[in-house]
């Protein structure tokens, strides 16, 4: 164990955020904290690093262990460029890199017995240098830098000209190659793209140390984490296995409670009920009885309701009319801001009724389509075309349209008057505005919660052709989860760009992957975008893409059916690489699965032979020790297997 809260509390006024919880961290681990926003999680984290104290209970840190923060927004005050703010990470290493050159200089004038002292101490110091990876930490902090979406251009920029999501990947970078023993992470796929945050869940998997990440990003969390921390209305429970085995086991748990609860519940009015019979027949004895069913009642220890569940609440999308089947059409259009190329050439289609995600590396186009899409900004070259009855629905991370001078209730209800006043606070409650919440005015609110008022009448707009830019910006998991299925339900079409591939692969039908300066497109869920994605990137915009971008037009419904045959490879060779590669994946599965088991066993082994009954008797001695000779055999060879499979 590395990390241990024992019986924390914590309150702000009469606002209790936790009450006498308790989770451990062990050495290696990726922990997950989740909860919905505003049940603590941020002030959990401060409270291990020690910016805020516990009312009751502590927070233990094994001795002599490290633990590095990463918090949501960073207060940089450097001015230096991102490769030096990033340096800094290794200054240790380069106080030693430059003590091991001062004693190489002074060694010169030395002789004697003063030589082989100094001749000592620069063995040591070298031997340290190598050790901690020292001849190679300029290519380690490029490859981090690189991982989170700097490019060698931007190494030179200054920390004081960076944005805040910026200076928060720069301050990631520069948490991650101090190496600490435990890693607090909060919300560190914000501001992150697609492939930053592939990066990031790999160098988190392979990490020597362990990590107590706070995130809203499943998909994430079900790469990277081994165990979930809930926070819910003050209580902590720690369940063990990724966010979806979190996800199943929370809601066995909660009907199971809920299902004790409703038996007592039915068996407590049930008593009532004979009570009150008893007591009506007003005969001593049938009183008696009465007050003898009521001291049992009394002794009843109450099972607590669940806490009722955010995805009770429905929303229901429904467009005013229906569209033709033909809702967009795109020709060959362009982007650029020069020097800068966004795009060339574009053709795609959009049918009624699709769902379609558009991803791409941050600063590809991915938003300036859309607003090009909405005449929000022209196209520098091609056109589009709405269908028949296509009404469309915007929702951009600008919100231009809210009334800084109303409430939030007002905003909603100005627009919608036919709705009565408990609909509206229930739309709200989904888009996390309750209580007096729903009376803050717009003009008071940060950008995020705009966000969200925005998105909650784009909800109720009856539009039948949605367009979202970053739609679960600001969302906890049960908004989400009410968003994907309100989009699940709608019949309509809808366009958006999202970097939540949980969101993706629950909502999206089709995928347009913006890579080259062109659309790729893939016919299903985020999933299946990862199964083709390496070839059919290659097929598309591989070397026969231009170095200015080339022409590519590919129309929707055949872009991932047909392509020059020269290219690509016949059905039948496909159906048998994939077949092959399913069969890669499930003996790589199983092979991990052995390892784990093994290794387990191991673990086991040893504990075993320090407990005086196995060590006191040979015999046993024997079969264990083995036992462990024989799996440590198999491991051997399992870890050659499983390094022939993973390449």
């Amino acid at each position: 164990m590395i990390l241990a809260c024992h019986g924390i509390s914590k309150s702000f006024g009469e606002e209790v955020i936790v009450k006498n919880g308790s989770f451990h961290i062990e050495e290696h681990e990726k922990a997950a904290l989740v909860g919905i926003n505003g049940a603590g999680k941020t002030t959990i984290l401060k409270m291990i690093t020690g910016e805020l104290p516990p009312d009751e209970g502590g927070v233990i840190l094994t001795k002599g262990k490290t633990l590095g923060y990463l918090a949501q927004h960073q207060d940089m005050t450097g001015s230096g460029t991102i490769y030096e703010e990033v340096k800094t990470a290794k200054s240790e290493l380069l106080a030693m890199e430059q003590q091991i050159r001062a004693i190489e200089l002074e060694m010169k004038q030395l002789d004697g017995d003063e030589l082989s002292r100094r001749m000592d101490t620069y063995h040591r110091l070298m031997t340290a240098f190598e050790n901690n990876n020292g001849y190679a930490y300029e290519s380690e902090i490029t490859g981090v830098l690189k991982g989170l979406g700097f490019e060698d251009a931007d190494f030179g920029r200054y920390t004081d000209t960076l944005s805040g999501g910026q200076k928060t990947r720069v301050s990631l970078g520069k948490l991650l190659l101090t190496k600490p023993d435990i890693l607090l992470l909060d919300e560190p796929t914000n501001h992150l793209d697609l492939n930053s945050i592939a990066w990031l869940e790999t160098y988190l998997l392979n990490y020597p140390g362990s990590v107590l990440i706070v995130s809203h990003d499943r998909y994430f969390l079900n790469r990277v984490a081994t165990k979930i921390v809930e926070i819910e209305s003050g209580g902590l429970m720690t369940y063990i296995g990724n966010y979806s085995s979190y996800a199943e086991k929370k809601k066995q748990l909660r009907d199971a409670r809920l299902k004790e609860y409703l038996n007592q519940q039915q068996e407590i009015r049930h008593q009532e009920a004979v009570i009150e019979k008893l007591r009506s027949f007003n005969r001593e004895k049938s009183i008696r009885r009465a007050e003898s069913r009521e001291k049992m009642l009394e002794k009843i220890r109450p099972v607590e309701k669940p806490v009722e569940l955010h995805t009770e609440i429905h929303l229901k999308l429904t467009p005013s009319k229906t569209s033709g089947n033909d809702v967009l059409s795109v020709e060959h259009l362009s982007k650029a801001f020069p020097p800068q190329t966004l795009f060339t050439d574009v053709n795609f289609e959009i049918k009624r009724g699709e769902h379609v995600a558009v991803i791409g590396d941050n600063g590809t186009g991915k938003t300036t389509l859309l607003k090009i899409l909405n005449q929000v900004v022209p196209a520098d070259s091609g056109s589009f075309c709405l269908g028949t009855n296509v009404q469309i629905g915007y929702y951009d991370q600008e919100h231009h349209v809210l009334h800084m001078d109303k409430t939030i209730f007002d905003e909603i209800s100005d627009d919608y008057p036919s709705l009565t006043g408990t609909e509206i606070r229930n739309m709200l409650a989904a888009f996390l505005f309750t209580g007096d919440d729903v009376f803050k005015l717009i003009g008071d609110l940060s950008g995020g919660e705009r966000g969200r008022v925005s998105l909650a009448k784009l909800m109720l707009s009856e539009a039948n052709f949605l367009i979202l830019d970053e739609p679960t910006n600001h969302l906890d998991i049960t908004s989400k989860e009410i968003l994907e299925k309100a989009l699940n339900d709608y019949s309509g079409t809808v366009l958006y760009v999202s970097h939540d591939r949980y969101f993706i692969n629950q909502t999206a039908t089709r995928i347009l992957d913006l890579v080259n300066r062109t659309f790729v497109n893939y016919i299903g869920n985020y999933d299946y975008y990862l199964e083709k994605k390496d070839e059919l990137t290659q097929t598309y915009t591989g070397s026969s893409q231009t170095a200015s971008g080339g022409k590519h037009s590919y129309d929707s419904s055949s872009i991932t059916s047909s392509a020059p045959s020269s290219s690509r490879l016949s059905w039948q060779e496909q159906k048998e690489a994939q077949a092959k590669e399913r069969k890669r994946l499930n003996d790589l599965k199983k092979t991990e699965e052995r390892i784990a088991a093994l290794e387990q066993r191991s673990t086991e082994i040893d504990v075993a032979m320090t407990r005086e009954e196995i060590y006191t008797s040979s015999v046993k001695c024997q079969e264990l020790s083995k036992e462990k000779a024989d799996i440590e055999t198999e491991l051997e060879t399992l870890y050659e297997t499983w390094e022939a499979l993973a390449e």
